[in-house]
């Protein structure tokens, strides 16, 4: 019977070329059925292709986001040293004001640097008169720090936007090629005929466990995740009803109060370190290298985790993947 779930699944993802089917079959109009296990090991390599990729967007976010409140405390700053700059202005103009109250050689460059409009050239009109070193109170000297300051602050900000272009780059590139992914997957899978395609895209959960064992803040995180297997897999996810693998235990652990970010790698950084033979249900495990896939460890060799779209949310066994190691959040 044909699955609802992996429907929509085709509906979503379908439309690519059969470029991505080279070596797999021939051009020739009798060509061959093509072999469900090639197919199969193919179609795995392209999801885990498109789940590195989303891996990689989510650290981009993250690295965005961060830019992002970097640039906004810039400007900021750049604001508040505009001010600064300002007054300093003002007081020098009122200085000079105050000291060439008659007329003379002198009255032309006191009207050009009291008149000037930018700021660098207010400090360059008035390094010019003869009596600059005379102003009072050092305000030469502050305006021209502040100038420094100023200039600083706009370099630092001009960095920080031309590095948010970059990450926003890389977002999009690496968006296309889970979309790219993804289509190349669906295309193998429309030449196959629907059983055998059914047969692949549902490749069931290992038995679910009656009882983890797990206790403390953990259980939380653990029943959440245990509640969602079943449920689809989309990249970029992180429920009520679907998920990729990072949103799965980020959502898991916030059920505990514990904040971690949507992504697999940066989770890795998210608590202590745990060797293989102590594991505990809740405990995060990571997979691949670099990392790019995250699940939970419900006990018993076993994780539950968002494995990728032909399989949704699964109980599997622990080293179904490449290991990496884990951490206990929190």
């Amino acid at each position: 019977m044909t699955n609802p779930r992996r429907v929509r699944l085709s509906a979503m993802v379908s439309g690519l070329a059969l470029v991505a089917t080279a070596g797999l079959v021939t051009s020739s109009p009798a060509q061959a059925e093509p072999d469900i296990d090639d197919v199969q090991s193919r179609v795995d390599t392209l999801f885990h292709e498109a789940e590195q990729a989303q891996e990689r967007y989510h650290d981009a976010k993250i690295e965005l986001d961060e830019l992002q409140d970097d640039l906004d405390s810039l400007k900021a700053d750049q604001r508040a040293a505009q001010t600064s700059l300002d007054g300093v202005r003002t007081d020098a103009r009122e200085s000079i004001l105050r000291q060439y109250t008659g007329g003379g050689d002198d009255l032309g460059a006191v009207t050009e640097v009291v008149t000037a409009g930018d700021a660098g050239a207010f400090l360059d009109r008035l390094s010019t008169m003869s009596s600059y070193q005379d102003l009072q109170d050092g305000v030469f000297d502050d305006y021209a720090t502040g100038l420094e300051a100023l200039d600083i602050r706009r370099d630092a900000v001009q960095k920080r936007v031309d590095q948010v272009a970059e990450i926003e780059a890389d977002l999009a590139a690496d968006k296309e090629v889970v979309d790219d992914k993804l289509a190349d997957a669906e295309a193998l899978l429309d030449r196959l005929k629907e059983e055998e395609r059914e047969a692949i895209l549902s490749r069931g959960s290992d038995r679910v466990p009656s009882d983890v064992p797990v206790s403390g803040r953990a259980t939380a995180a653990v029943n959440y995740a245990m509640a969602q297997v079943g449920d689809s897999y989309v990249y970029g996810a992180a429920g009520p009803s679907a998920f990729d693998c990072s949103g799965l235990t980020m959502m898991a652990w916030a059920q505990a109060g514990v904040g971690l970010p949507h992504s697999s790698s940066a989770q890795y950084s998210s608590g202590a370190k745990v060797a293989v033979s102590d594991l505990q249900a809740g405990d995060l495990v990571f997979y691949y290298s670099p990392i790019s896939h995250v699940g939970m460890y419900i006990g018993n060799g076993m994780i539950v985790h968002a494995a990728n779209p032909g399989a949704g949310v699964k109980i599997s066994p622990l080293n179904e993947m490449p290991y990496v190691g884990a951490v206990r959040p929190g």
